[in-house]
């Protein structure tokens, strides 16, 4: 932590100024993170219940899985992400939170068809490989010295390929192609994970003490992570998970 010594402590107060800098950036990093799990565990159970209501009345699992209205799901969370990403700095706290745990759960009815595709043991299993993948990469983005902000470019646009490469795939179902996507998402999505984490943290160094401004960028740090960790878990899902026969 020696590099913040000049840009936050005075001559002679250095070791008191690191450990508050080092506090402080703690305890918004772990708002973040708490976001970001709390967002993840709504979302598994929308799934696991949507899926399980899906079961037990085929007219639920027709309207969601078969009508028009999959359509709306799907393309909700985005929707969310977008009216976050514009609307975030004029809106207050708790709108802000509100919008976020919406989106999670709407994530959850847009993810509850992967229980149709996949058993739930290789649902589980994917999920905790894709944690264990998290940490490490969150962790490595959170100490690391070497500057990530260069990989954002390249790695946006990998995600734009991505897009695309899924958009044609509809219409040829080439799985070749899907294999490919998938293989490239784990990439991608893993050098967002350490690119997101170090981007967060510094951050927290420009919020300036503005307590209201840095709740809403835990929150919107909490969305990038989230949807870094749900791209990678697709990803690894369609590579090695286990399909319903």
């Amino acid at each position: 932590m020696a590099q913040y010594d000049n840009r936050y402590a005075q001559p002679g107060t250095a070791r008191t100024g690191v450990a508050t800098v080092d506090e402080g950036l703690r305890a918004y990093m772990l708002t973040v993170y708490n976001y970001m799990a709390g967002g993840l565990g709504l979302t598994g159970v929308v799934a696991y219940l949507t899926y399980q209501m899906a079961l037990s009345s085929p007219e639920f699992a027709q309207l969601i899985y078969g009508s028009p209205l999959r359509w709306v799901i799907m393309l909700a969370p985005l929707g969310f992400v977008i009216f976050l990403s514009m609307r975030v700095q004029s809106m207050s706290v708790s709108a802000a939170q509100v919008s976020f745990w919406l989106f999670a759960a709407v994530m959850g009815l847009s993810l509850s068809s992967i229980f149709l595709v996949f058993t739930g043991q290789s649902i589980t299993q994917v999920f905790f490989i894709t944690a264990a993948a998290f940490a490490g990469l969150s962790v490595y983005g959170y100490t690391t010295r070497q500057d990530l902000s260069g990989w954002g470019s390249f790695l946006i646009m990998g995600v734009i390929g991505i897009i695309i490469a899924a958009l044609v795939n509809i219409f040829l179902q080439s799985s070749a192609l899907q294999f490919a996507i998938s293989v490239i998402g784990v990439l991608v999505f893993a050098g967002l994970t350490a690119y997101d984490t170090q981007r967060i943290k510094d951050t927290y160094y420009m919020l300036a003490g503005d307590a209201a401004m840095a709740a809403k960028t835990a929150i919107m740090g909490a969305l990038s992570l989230y949807l870094d960790f749900i791209n990678m878990f697709i990803s690894l899902l369609q590579l090695f998970g286990s399909r319903n026969e």
